[in-house]
């Protein structure tokens, strides 16, 4: 009899207590790309859809990191989460007790969601991992610093060759020579802020730091053909139009890599840079053949002033 009048009462406490049924996914992947963290918890089953009624406890390795209790309208968080919140309160009487998180403080481990609604209970489990997601791919980072450290190093040695082969005005080699001083230590400052993985205000204004200031280069080279050719070639136009197409290529690229996590578009920064780099060797190949033939001779457009000179010097005697 007693055995009964138990049995009883404990089938009146599980037919008071229902069951709630949540749906989420059992596996939530996150990358550098992610600035927030959304843990999907669902309730399927409903009965009250009444706020004051429910109280939502998300928990990880069983430590609890947030609570809501509906009917004080009070929220429990923890310090180590102080970023968590509701992803739409209004929605929680629709089942919505999906928990968002910043990305840094959403660390990886297992997470529960338990939500009570007056007498019936649910609860999911899931867990959080670490994806290869990332901005730049290593390959990727590795290509552009080191287009850009050839530029550098193309034009540097461009720089030498002219002041081997021709006389260049003092006035011309220092703002050559600090013109491309101040390209070098930028770029690398943005190269050392870039290197470093992830999407983060850091990366984006190192990629910034190494593409944008490359248009120094442009007129750089400009100067530097002017100090051998007093006439610019058509050859010498070229190969600057060359490197101005590049350096627009480039700056396109970033312009589309910036906005987007993981970006698409990072093979336009690299061929533009790519570009900018051949255009850089060719103009080093033809000034230092241009400087090989003209070994002894004097720069192209003097070849005619040199001569009258000599004439009117004989007329003068």
């Amino acid at each position: 009899m007693w055995l009964l009048a138990v049995s009883v009462l404990l089938g009146a406490l599980r037919a008071g207590s229902a069951q709630l049924s949540l749906v989420g996914t059992g596996v939530i992947e996150k990358n550098d790309c992610n600035e927030t963290v959304v843990l999907p918890c669902y309730v399927t089953n409903l009965k009250e859809n009444n706020e004051n009624l429910m109280l939502v406890t998300w928990k990880k390795q069983g430590d609890i990191i947030f609570s809501y209790h509906g009917g004080k309208k009070e929220f429990n968080i923890n310090p180590s989460f102080s970023s968590a919140r509701l992803l739409s309160q209004p929605d929680l009487i629709k089942g919505v007790a999906s928990l968002v998180l910043s990305s840094a403080q959403a660390t990886v481990g297992n997470y529960s969601c338990e939500v009570i609604e007056s007498n019936s209970v649910g609860e999911i489990k899931m867990e959080l991992r670490n994806s290869s997601g990332s901005w730049f791919l290593l390959v990727e980072r590795a290509v552009i610093i080191s287009l850009m450290s050839l530029l550098v190093v193309l034009c540097a040695a461009q720089l030498s060759v002219i002041g081997l082969k021709y006389e260049i005005e003092s006035q011309r080699k220092v703002c050559s020579i600090v013109a491309l001083v101040i390209f070098a230590v930028v770029a690398g400052v943005g190269a050392a802020l870039f290197v470093q993985d992830g999407y983060t205000v850091q990366s984006q204004a190192g990629l910034g730091l190494t593409v944008i200031p490359a248009v120094i280069l442009v007129p750089l080279q400009y100067v530097m053909f002017g100090i051998v050719f007093d006439s610019l070639p058509q050859a010498t136009l070229a190969l600057i139009g060359l490197k101005l197409l590049g350096y627009i290529i480039a700056v396109v690229g970033f312009a589309l890599c910036v906005p987007a996590c993981p970006q698409l578009h990072g093979s336009v920064l690299i061929a533009g840079l790519a570009i900018m780099a051949i255009a850089s060797l060719l103009s080093l190949a033809y000034v230092f053949i241009m400087g090989s033939r003209m070994k002894d001779h004097p720069r192209p457009g003097k070849a005619v002033e040199e001569p009258l000179n000599d004439a009117k010097g004989v007329m003068l005697e």
